[in-house]
């Protein structure tokens, strides 16, 4: 009896060999498969039964990296949702005999339409492979299912290959993580991904006081605004500092009761850490964890724009 490690090896020798072909035998087709996926305005994405279901992973990826892409069921392409695409599309088939009734069925019409056919399938000889503008080999050994019938290793390649596609392409289109979070502006990934300055406290929210602010003052302002801390500005805007809760209490352990009758620019501290307003809210929690603060202060081009606070980027 085999073990789910046995398993799973089979899938990854799978992986292996497609890793291979990809930089020998299977290099000239996904070139040519690539430049027509960057040439497309929109790229179709077909397949029945777990190739369908690979094909709506495939077509959700390319989406999300900057290739824009959908699924197209072939009965309903078959039924007005052909109308969707026009010869300036490309057309990403996935069908492992090459020989799927419903996906054939579909062919003549996209030949006609005169849009680019790339396929995915394990008989290069195939009616599919046939038809294809470009074939991609994804061919395996055997199915990892021990009666070498459920579709496991060659869906594995599959989605494999479609993946290593959609992130080559988003690669040489230089698409940036600004890029990939403004199509993911939901869920946990979505917060990850919210630039600083939708996240700072700014305008009245931002607690700032001179540095020839009296220390009962600036309690004042750090107790009114809560965040634990607050910046010093220079009269034009630029940052002079920060004074945080740790700052305090460490010189109020000096000098006792004499805190009182400092200014703030005796006691903060000149060197802040600070974050640009466009970096990710990602980067500002790396930031402070791998520091050990609890706040960045935002400044652009010298002015400061905001604080954001460890608490805005966990909540």
């Amino acid at each position: 009896m085999q073990t789910p490690s046995q398993f799973v090896r089979l899938e990854a020798e799978a992986l292996t060999r497609l890793a291979a072909s990809l930089s020998t035998t299977l290099r000239d087709p996904a070139e040519r498969a690539l430049e027509l996926l960057a040439a497309a305005r929109l790229v179709a994405v077909t397949g029945v039964g777990k190739s369908g279901i690979i094909a709506r992973k495939i077509a959700a990826t390319l989406t999300s990296t900057g290739t824009p892409a959908l699924f197209l069921h072939p009965t309903e392409a078959l039924h007005g949702d052909l109308g969707l695409l026009t010869a300036q599309d490309a057309v990403l088939a996935l069908s492992y005999s090459g020989e799927t009734e419903e996906l054939l069925r579909l062919l003549p019409a996209i030949t006609r339409l005169g849009a680019p056919l790339i396929a995915f399938t394990g008989c290069p000889t195939s009616a599919l492979a046939r038809t294809a503008t470009v074939t991609l080999d994804t061919s395996v050994a055997a199915e990892a299912c021990h009666n070498n019938l459920a579709p496991t290793a060659s869906t594995t390649v599959m989605l494999a290959l479609g993946d290593a596609l959609a992130l080559t392409l988003s690669s040489r289109a230089n698409f940036l993580p600004t890029d990939f979070a403004g199509l993911h502006p939901g869920g946990n990934l979505g917060r990850q991904l919210t630039p600083v300055h939708a996240l700072m406290h700014a305008g009245p929210a931002l607690p700032h006081v001179s540095p020839s602010t009296p220390m009962p003052a600036v309690i004042h302002e750090m107790s009114d605004k809560k965040l634990g801390m607050t910046t010093v500005l220079h009269p034009n805007g630029t940052l002079a500092g920060i004074i945080s809760d740790g700052d305090l209490r460490r010189v109020l352990e000096r000098t006792g009761a004499a805190i009182l009758s400092s200014a703030a620019g005796a006691i903060m501290n000149p060197t802040p850490q600070t974050i640009a307003p466009h970096a990710l809210a990602s980067e500002a929690l790396l930031h402070m964890e791998s520091r050990k603060i609890t706040s960045l202060v935002v400044v652009e081009n010298q002015q400061v724009q905001g604080v954001i606070h460890l608490h805005d980027l966990l909540q």
